[in-house]
């Protein structure tokens, strides 16, 4: 569904990627784990096409995305929910939706089962929701462009604790019908529970790779700072 092959990237002079390797295959969820300042939100715009990839290549469902603009990347498959949400805050909750839709079987009705509040709030602006519900509504803007890949940076970051698990449960269903989902977080808890490989990035490189079974106290002090 995704491959990365020795992936570079810069902002101007400042070379950020360093021969990145990363794949999502089909009915697969990876996370990509690293300590903040990593490379990891960089390499989402790497995939996402708002930062050039320099070297290397990067396939969308097999179809080579150099020279491609994002919104044509994106119409290869990848829903993306960005860090920081970035919700049309004018526009109701069903406007947000209904401006990203697509064809396919993520309308509003599928949404509004997986996030029953957002049906609820329908009505409301964007502006006007919480923290969690403008998460609940960016995930859901991306599923309404019936994506392939599933693309999520800290999607759980500084959300209260119910509202984190409402967000799990969420991931763990699509996995459950088969969506493909690169995810990106720091709650190992959660993210063992629900992904099938870890990647580590580190100063802009994958350094390595494995299950979570495999991820021992010694590798995540290493590479994550965690005791």
């Amino acid at each position: 569904m995704l491959e990365l092959s020795h992936v570079t990237a810069s902002y101007g002079a400042s070379q950020i990627l360093f021969d990145v390797d990363l794949q999502v295959r089909d009915n697969e969820v990876v996370t990509l784990l690293g300590r903040n300042g990593m490379g990891k939100t960089t390499t989402v715009k790497t995939i996402c096409g708002l930062l050039p990839h320099t070297a290397g290549r990067i396939a969308v469902a097999g179809k080579d995305t150099r020279g491609l603009a994002p919104h044509r990347i994106a119409r290869l498959g990848i829903g993306l929910v960005p860090e920081g949400r970035r919700c049309f805050a004018p526009l109701t909750v069903e406007e947000n939706l209904i401006a990203a839709a697509r064809p396919g079987h993520w309308d509003f009705a599928a949404v509004s089962e997986l996030f029953p509040r957002l049906a609820e709030r329908r009505r409301q602006t964007a502006r006007t929701l919480s923290g969690g519900e403008q998460q609940m509504l960016a995930i859901g803007r991306a599923l309404m462009t019936n994506p392939k890949l599933l693309i999520l940076d800290e999607a759980t970051e500084g959300l209260a604790p119910a509202v984190r698990q409402e967000i799990w449960r969420s991931l763990h269903k699509l996995k459950t019908e088969g969506l493909s989902i690169l995810v990106i977080d720091k709650s190992l808890a959660e993210l063992s529970t629900l992904v099938d490989r870890y990647v580590i990035i580190e100063k802009g490189a994958d350094v390595w790779e494995g299950k979570p079974v495999e991820l021992t106290a010694d590798i995540a002090a290493r590479h994550l700072g965690i005791s």
